[in-house]
């Protein structure tokens, strides 16, 4: 029993001190992400996050899909997605969690950051003061859990703001912005004017079911009574929910931060609204025996503060993709600009405009200019409003929080702090261990002295010759334009051979392109055009183009990259397809995902600063079978020295060794001239990076990507030990630290084909001593 007498005195609440290397602030995806890649890195860390669960607007109390670079396969962005931790979630959430339940993606962000020793989780902790040692130099914040009533104070030599609004940042005085730059400041033609409004709203979602019998429903009294107030009433129906209803959207005239009570009680009110007119409009006789089973209760956020670094991401960099030297990161999902009136706007819902392929993102923009220990995460890094239309996205902010936390690690280890890493030996230093641990940089290679993968000679028992996809029996009528995706060389163009069968005897018009900017994937440079006369019934339709100032020779291919074989729409054509699929080869076909692009062509409005080019989409598994085609010479392009190209996913070509099918032992050998010490190997392994892997509603084809290798041994080949031994493999990057160091000269790597129409391949090995 506890008793406790009158005081005359206030009551403190109970005060525990806690001292961290890095503090982060904010359990949403780039909080744990961050949090992750310090602790893994050695660092001690303490994760605040003021919600019960983590995830932010990914978690199930808002229950938005995780997206970034891949937008849904909807954009020219092919093998996209982020790579890394965020990757790893994500490919460990489609193992779990194929249905897109959002409960399970809180359990799994849980487990992901119970499971690192060094991470101290704070959750219900709301970061509410700080103390700062000088001017520009953070040294402690205070933040209260009222569920323990506990007040904590925490002192770090390093902060991460991962907050969404910023919280740290704005008590600590770091310089901000909110709202939209005036067009003339950055050059930003997509600037909005004051019509559309300078900030994004907040959503709220909602889930129905169906009982399967009749079910009344009364709205409360705050429920919108008039539909017609929403311009696009028309578009609600019984059948879509979620956040498929991203638009349901509120708040950005407001101010988006303390505003945010009086925004979610305004998106209440339509959504209750629009139940009372799905079930009581008579226009729904389906939602009879339906109710309203979830509403979000928190508002997910779009916008609000953005903190300024030593750089500022812009309209230029995105769409031109400019390169930085310190690139860190990447984003690819559109410029995704909303209305300020939201729901309420007659405006269509967002402007989406894509760039033709991902652009990199500066270590700059990730760190406070003026707080000199405060990193930035999220969607607050440094860019202006029109640039944070398309790097806001949870994939893309999460992507950024692991270079973040691997940053923190290496100011640790040089005592230094982050503007010390934006240059020379130290940013070569963070980009190289990003690389190592998945992390995809555009135009940057992993060359790391201490692998001794590239010291060996390497040897296959097979390497594919990608010589034919044979036909399964099946055909594709062309009521769309389709092609294959080919890699090549520089020199005379391959001649591909499709298999198709004609109702009568017609014209078709086939092309040869390639991407105007290599490693790009927008087909926006035609090499040739043919149009063949086709005869009734099955032929061979035979894309050669002759080079028009050689005509005895093919077309030259001036770079290597990914050529388009091209077969324009006829209605009266169907090609044959092929069920075997190859890691870095894809049909694609001319059209528009709708969520995402309006149409199959990017048509921006005049001098916007975008480019108008043609969207060619894969589709998605069980469907997206490859054309059955055949290759004049091979493709030999999986050779097994891609092992060590420092690319673990395709980008102007497959960066992959694969086997050969009819191989039945695939294995890689990796010999030295002299014994080594071995003491960790890693391997890098085709999740097959096109796959978006939404994290909830959507729901996948299958749970672990067709592609991957599942088992596979890794062997002492001097003494033919296994060292070791893995089945049910699914995720894209494996370390394997052995129990104690082998001294040998060879290595092999022994793989099972995932499937009998997908070869075994892998992107990588590394090989380390310590």
């Amino acid at each position: 029993m506890i008793t406790n007498p009158p005081t005359n005195h206030v009551r403190p609440f109970k005060s525990t001190r806690i001292h961290a290397d890095l503090a982060v602030g904010g359990g949403g995806l780039s909080g744990v992400c961050a949090a992750i890649a310090a602790a893994r890195a050695g660092l001690k860390v303490v994760l605040v996050q003021d919600r019960p669960v983590l995830g932010g607007n990914g978690s199930s109390e808002v229950r938005l899909w995780i997206l970034g670079a891949t937008s849904h396969m909807g954009n020219n962005n092919r093998w996209a997605r982020e790579g890394g931790i965020i990757d790893e979630f994500m490919v460990e959430n489609t193992h779990r969690n194929r249905e897109g339940n959002p409960v399970f993606v809180d359990a799994l962000l849980l487990d992901m950051v119970r499971r690192e020793p060094n991470i101290t989780l704070l959750l219900n902790t709301i970061v509410h003061d700080l103390e700062k040692s000088d001017a520009d130099t953070i040294r402690s914040i205070r933040a209260f859990n009222p569920q323990n009533a506990t007040e904590y104070t925490i002192t770090a030599p390093l902060f991460c703001d991962a907050t969404g609004d910023g919280a740290i940042g704005f008590l600590a005085g770091a310089a901000f912005r909110m709202g939209a730059e005036k067009r003339d400041e950055f050059g930003e033609l997509m600037a909005p004017g004051d019509e559309f409004g300078e900030l994004l709203g907040h959503s709220l979602y909602f889930y129905s079911r169906d009982t399967g019998k009749p079910v009344t429903f009364t709205p409360p009294s705050f429920a919108l009574d008039d539909i017609t107030k929403i311009p696009r009433y028309k578009n609600f129906s019984a059948a879509e929910q979620g956040c498929k209803l991203w638009w349901v959207e509120y708040g950005g005239r407001m101010d988006t931060v303390h505003d945010t009570e009086e925004i979610k009680w305004e998106l209440w009110k339509v959504i209750y609204g629009v139940w009372n007119h799905i079930k009581n409009s008579g226009l729904f006789p389906e939602a009879e025996t339906m109710t309203l089973e979830w509403v979000g209760q928190l508002a997910g956020k779009r916008e609000s503060r953005r903190f300024e670094g030593d750089t500022m991401l812009v309209q230029r960099d995105l769409i031109e993709q400019i390169p930085h030297p310190d690139d860190v990161s990447f984003g690819g999902w559109a410029i995704d600009l909303h209305p300020a009136d939201g729901v309420y706007s007659p405006k269509d819902g967002c402007t989406q405009y894509h760039a033709k392929g991902v652009y990199g993102i500066p270590y700059r923009t990730m760190y406070s200019r003026n707080i000199q220990n405060l990193f930035l995460a999220g969607r607050i890094i440094s860019a202006s409003h029109v640039a944070y239309g398309s790097t806001r996205v949870m994939a893309t902010c999460g992507h950024n929080a692991a270079a973040v936390g691997l940053a923190a690690a290496l100011c640790k280890k040089h005592n230094a702090l982050p503007r010390d890493l934006a240059a020379g030996e130290k940013l070569a230093e963070l980009q190289r261990e990003l690389l190592k641990r998945g992390q995809y940089i555009p135009g940057l290679a992993l060359n790391d002295p201490a692998d001794l993968a590239p010291k060996a000679k390497l040897a296959a028992t097979s390497a594919l010759t990608l010589a034919a996809l044979p036909p399964n029996g099946q055909y594709r009528r062309l009521d769309a334009s389709w092609a294959m995706m080919i890699p090549v060389v520089p020199g005379p163009a391959p001649r591909v051979t499709y298999q198709v069968r004609a109702a009568e005897a017609t014209t078709v018009k086939v092309e040869l392109r390639i991407s105007s900017k290599p490693g790009n994937h927008t087909p926006d440079t035609t090499l040739a055009t043919r149009e063949i006369k086709t005869p009734a019934g099955d032929s061979n339709l035979e894309l050669d183009f002759p080079d028009p100032n050689n005509p005895q020779s093919a077309i030259r291919i001036p770079h290597s990259c990914y050529a388009f074989y091209i077969i324009h729409a006829n209605p009266l054509v169907e090609t044959a397809i092929s069920d075997k699929r190859v890691t870095g080869i894809l049909a694609l076909t001319h059209a528009a995902n709708k969520a995402v692009a309006k149409s199959a062509v990017q048509t921006p409005e005049p001098d916007s600063g975008v480019e108008t080019f043609e969207f060619w989409l894969p589709q998605r598994r069980p469907n997206g079978e490859n054309l059955a085609c055949v290759i004049e010479p091979p493709v030999a392009l999986h050779n097994v020295e891609n092992l060590v190209s420092g690319i673990d996913r395709p980008v102007s070509a497959p960066n992959a060794w694969a086997a050969s099918p009819d191989d039945n032992a695939p294995a890689v050998t990796l010999a030295w001239d002299a014994p080594q010490k071995i003491r960790r190997v890693a391997i890098a392994f085709d999740t097959d990076y096109d796959h978006p892997m939404e994290s909830v509603q959507m729901g996948h084809p299958e749970s672990d990507m067709p592609f991957c290798v599942s088992k596979y041994t890794i062997r002492d080949a001097a003494t033919n030990r296994a060292l070791v031994e893995v089945t049910g493999n699914y995720l894209s990057l494996r370390e394997h630290v052995l129990p104690e160091p082998v001294t040998t000269s060879s290595l092999r790597i022994e793989v099972a084909h995932p499937t009998p129409n997908i070869p075994a391949a892998l992107f990588a090995v590394r090989v380390y001593a310590e």
